[in-house]
């Protein structure tokens, strides 16, 4: 102590004292540091896990999208499938009543070929002519078949090279707004003798007529044996039960 009753250190002691009390700040500044390196990493990883909540909060909504549009696809394929039954079943409805309408046609020409028998011998007692028959006809065929719109068709002769040449099926008729010449032969029994006698009288008055021209003969009955000279030669043979 000193005079005043005050103590005092050493030399030593207070180098002892010095070097303890900076020891000590110095574990203290270090401990700060490390604290305030944590402090930034909990805050790093406060952030990172916002954003992982971010992330998952979208791939949610994701999710519910995805789920809702798998919902309407699975409702539209219902209603494909709903749609598919019901094409199915009409189609099987369309089928019956094809076969149903094509019994009906065979039936119809059966009763078309009696009936052409009947207006044969009716022309042979009361003079009905086959040509009448065709002019009947043959309009309506061209018209569903070849879509040629002929309204009238009559006999006609013509003079070439001062030959005098009979068609007793004459019309001018239409197709696709162009016009066409029908040129025609009414036989009762088309043989292949039938047709080469058409095509020599009508290759008398082709070179006349202007334009496209239709050939066609008609009759009660086609035999098989003009029905190859007639696809040679471009002509239509229609027997009168067609339709």
């Amino acid at each position: 102590m000193n005079e005043g009753g005050t103590a005092v250190l050493s030399p030593q002691l207070y180098k002892a004292i010095t070097t303890v009390v900076d020891d000590r700040t110095k574990d203290i500044r270090v401990t700060r540091e490390d604290f305030n390196e944590l402090r930034a990493i909990v805050a790093e990883l406060a952030s990172a896990q916002t954003r992982t909540e971010e992330r998952m909060g979208r791939l949610e909504d994701a999710v519910e999208r995805l789920a809702q549009a798998q919902a309407k696809t699975e409702e539209r394929m219902g209603r494909l499938e709903d749609a598919v039954e019901r094409l199915a079943q009409a189609q099987a409805r369309t089928e019956e009543r094809i076969e149903e309408l094509a019994e009906a046609q065979r039936r119809t020409e059966g009763s078309l070929k009696e009936l052409a028998t009947q207006v044969g011998k009716l022309s042979d007692n009361i003079g009905f002519g086959l040509e009448d028959v065709a002019k009947v006809v043959l309009p309506g065929y061209l018209e569903r078949h070849l879509h040629i719109y002929v309204y009238d068709l009559e006999r006609k002769f013509f003079i070439v090279d001062g030959e005098e040449v009979e068609i007793n099926l004459y019309g001018i008729g239409k197709r696709d707004g162009k016009e066409i010449t029908i040129l025609g032969e009414a036989k009762s029994r088309i043989y292949e003798r039938e047709v080469n006698k058409f095509i020599r009288d009508i290759s008398k008055v082709l070179p006349v007529i202007k334009g496209e021209v239709l050939k066609v003969m008609f009759g009660y009955l086609v035999h098989p044996s003009a029905v190859k000279i007639a696809e040679t030669e471009d002509i239509t043979l229609v027997a009168s039960y067609q339709r």
